[in-house]
């Protein structure tokens, strides 16, 4: 499963094996200093916006790839059943906002909020 991770003075989404061939990517790196916003969407289908643009779609199951809609472009690795941790970027920022479905969503929500889970958004 994705992992969302900040390396350095980035923000890294890893992905595995499988990951990497439906998005048709192997790894997404966006600056940290681009951190708008974090939060969980508890249903996984509303994280997503846009058309797709690059990757992969299994409706009802399964989006990962390239969304783009008129504020820009998301990066999307989200499956049914369960929260997806969604990371709003500045519009300096390549990407729009990172919706990636994670093992433990808040917990990355938290580890990524600069405040440290302490409210603030």
């Amino acid at each position: 499963m994705a992992r969302v991770l900040i390396e350095g003075t980035d923000i890294v989404v890893r992905l595995s094996w499988w990951e990497q061939a439906a998005a048709r990517r192997r790894e997404v790196r966006v600056p940290a200093s681009g951190l708008r916003h974090v939060y969980v969407e508890p249903d996984w289908w509303r994280a997503l916006r846009g058309e797709r643009e690059s990757g992969t779609c299994v409706p009802g199951r399964l989006c990962a790839g390239i969304r783009t809609h008129r504020e820009g472009q998301d990066f999307t690795l989200v499956r049914s059943g369960g929260p997806v941790l969604c990371v709003e970027l500045h519009r300096s920022s390549p990407l729009s906002r990172l919706a990636v479905s994670v093992p433990d969503a808040e917990e990355t929500r938290r580890m990524l909020s600069p405040t440290g889970g302490r409210g603030g958004w």
